[in-house]
């Protein structure tokens, strides 16, 4: 089986990567993060205009309806560039009210996420920060024809610069009532609060429910809810994250490497010593390892293979393991200078520390694997 990637899929990789050196240098990336909103909004509003935000979001709503797999070519490259942008947050809400809302909801909501003129996230987390059902307390309480939500959710990804929500709620008593809503910002009693965060391209924050009220034409699919609906999430945003690491792992290697054929010590280039070589050998064997498992992954997805939960699991947990090692690795090859502002590897490092429990950590996912293998 060839999991190589098309000629097409090649090209778009090309004009990314031309776009980001154009747009989204290292330089420009800490300017970025470092502004008000966290993100250049010029810069979002030309990648929606080329097509990128909407890349998987069928044709019919403004998209270019292609696969999850071309839509990790550009995670890739974004990845790489370590670009502040909504990206992953607005393809996780676009997915979610794709499949599982109604023609109305997709027409509704799915335009505007596609043009990128409106940012979307998901907000799952609650203070247990437990990724089961077990974890998930909000309640959806009926009136009516109304929903009121009154609860807080954590760690929502982007959550001060979205502009729609996709809520996980409890429907029931039972474990297995779950469902998810869309709750807009401008609803009355919706408000957000910025997360304090070491990786400052990736922005996080609380969304505060008090009393809020939406309609039934807000709730996704209450006939097919159920933890797995949410789980499904779950391992898209897994996926997602971990592609996004492959580009951003091969970005640290490269500096990395740089480094070590410029840096003298003793009157030598410091890449010569074994103990120079040896950690980076092993940081290409780890990416070139997950990264095949990512590919995979990606691919089972999009097939809807019997494995897909499970090719998910091994990929992130492999990369929440090694990604975060590379980080540090890095920035001891570099010395001392590693951990200063002024070197772009430490942007590296603090990147692998916020994808590492970011939909699952390590520990989560080997678990999973053990329970999806039978053990």
């Amino acid at each position: 089986m060839n999991f190589g990637f098309t000629e097409e899929q090649e090209l778009l990789r090309a004009e990314v990567r031309k776009f980001l050196d154009e747009n989204a240098s290292l330089e420009e990336v800490r300017s970025q993060c470092e502004s008000e909103e966290g993100f250049d909004r010029k810069l979002w509003e030309k990648m929606s205009e080329l097509g990128f935000v909407g890349l998987t979001i069928p044709e019919e709503h403004g998209g270019a309806g292609l696969d999850l797999v071309t839509l990790l070519v550009l995670l890739e490259e974004t990845g790489r560039s370590l670009l502040p942008s909504p990206l992953i947050s607005t393809v996780m809400a676009a997915h979610a009210i794709q499949r599982f809302g109604s023609d109305e909801q997709r027409a509704r909501w799915l335009p505007g996420l596609a043009d990128g003129s409106r940012i979307g996230t998901m907000a799952l987390l609650e203070p247990s920060d437990d990724l089961s059902p077990m974890g998930l307390h909000l309640q959806g309480k009926v009136d009516g024809a109304e929903t009121i939500f009154s609860g807080r959710k954590l760690f929502v990804p982007d959550a001060g610069k979205a502009d729609l929500f996709i809520v996980a709620f409890r429907s029931g008593p039972a474990a297995d009532d779950v469902g998810l809503a869309v709750v807009e910002r401008e609803t009355e009693g919706v408000s957000t609060l910025d997360s304090a965060a070491m990786d400052l391209t990736k922005q996080l924050g609380s969304l505060e429910l008090d009393h809020v009220r939406v309609g039934t034409d807000c709730v996704l699919s209450p006939e097919k809810g159920g933890w797995w609906v949410v789980q499904s999430l779950i391992d898209l945003g897994a996926a997602l994250v971990t592609g996004e690491t492959v580009g951003a792992a091969e970005g640290a290697l490269t500096i990395t490497a740089e480094f070590a054929k410029d840096r003298e010590q003793f009157g030598s280039k410091i890449g010569r010593y074994q103990g120079v070589k040896h950690p980076l050998a092993e940081m290409y064997v780890d990416i070139e390892s997950y990264k095949s498992l990512v590919y995979y992954a990606f691919w089972a997805l999009d097939e809807n293979e019997e494995d897909a939960a499970l090719a998910v699991s091994r990929a992130k947990a492999y990369a929440s393991e090694t990604f975060p090692m590379a980080g540090i690795n890095g920035v001891q090859l570099h010395g001392g200078v590693g951990y200063t502002w002024e070197y772009d590897i430490q942007l590296y490092l603090k990147r692998g520390k916020w994808m590492r429990p970011m939909y699952g950590d390590a520990d989560y996912h080997y678990d999973r694997i053990a329970h999806l293998g039978g053990l």
